[in-house]
């Protein structure tokens, strides 16, 4: 997210249709004297309330690409746009408060505080972004109820199996109700039945009109989504 940045006054206040666009995007990284390249020339738009998959091979680029619409990895070059306000170029600031508005994580290992319940794992991010406690720990059990682990919200993450503790993360990335969720491998270490129960708890959020850009090796969430790209030697198809 990176040139110039257009209208750096409004970043507090970024509203509007939260579309992505990414154009020619390119990320070159230095082994040595070796390069590779991981984003070859990606042009990608997304709108607002969108569902998409990216899948394709292991190496292909898809964690740097999905990295790299969050600020998270710096492009080499091209260009990306968060709801009309260009990024390239923009501080570390800038980045940071764009993620925190505008996205929520869900990560393949889950990253709970282990010594935190499920409900409090859940409560983290919107206590960080001044949500009164109160507040936080009730919409945090509401999530916990919606995604079905209402009777888990008291359970620490070592008394979870892996596909609760997923949900827990997805209830989480939520929590803020961020405009965009951007998932990588959600299914990746996850039996038949905890990858279908996550693919539902990502359509329960789909629902709300919350965008979603999902990277995976997952037949069965491509056969259900509702879009689906392929990222093949840093390069888009489809």
């Amino acid at each position: 997210m990176y040139a110039e940045v257009r209208e750096t006054s409004r970043l507090a206040d970024i509203g509007g249709h939260d579309v992505i666009e990414l154009t020619g995007v390119r990320k070159v990284y230095r082994r040595g004297e070796r390069k590779v390249c991981a984003l070859d020339g990606v042009t990608l738009h997304v709108d607002a309330g969108e569902f998409i998959v990216i899948e394709g091979p292991s190496g292909s680029g898809k964690t740097t690409l999905l990295f790299t619409v969050a600020g998270l990895i710096r492009p080499t070059g091209g260009e990306i746009v968060i709801d009309n306000v260009t990024l390239t170029g923009s501080s570390a600031a800038d980045l940071a408060e764009i993620r925190k508005k505008k996205f929520g994580f869900v990560f393949q290992m889950f990253h709970l505080i282990p010594y935190l319940t499920a409900a409090e794992n859940v409560a983290v991010p919107m206590g960080l972004a001044g949500l009164a406690p109160a507040k936080a720990a009730k919409r945090a059990r509401d999530l916990l109820d919606r995604f079905g682990l209402a009777f888990r919200a008291d359970h620490y993450p070592a008394e979870l199996s892996a596909g609760e503790k997923q949900r827990v993360a997805i209830a989480r990335a939520v929590a803020n109700r961020p405009p965009i969720v951007l998932a990588d491998e959600p299914t990746g270490n996850l039996d038949h039945k905890a990858a279908d129960d996550v693919f539902r708890a990502f359509e329960e959020i789909h629902a709300d009109r919350t965008t979603l850009l999902v990277v995976t090796h997952d037949a069965r969430m491509m056969e259900r989504a509702p879009r689906v790209l392929r990222l093949e030697d840093g390069r888009l198809r489809g």
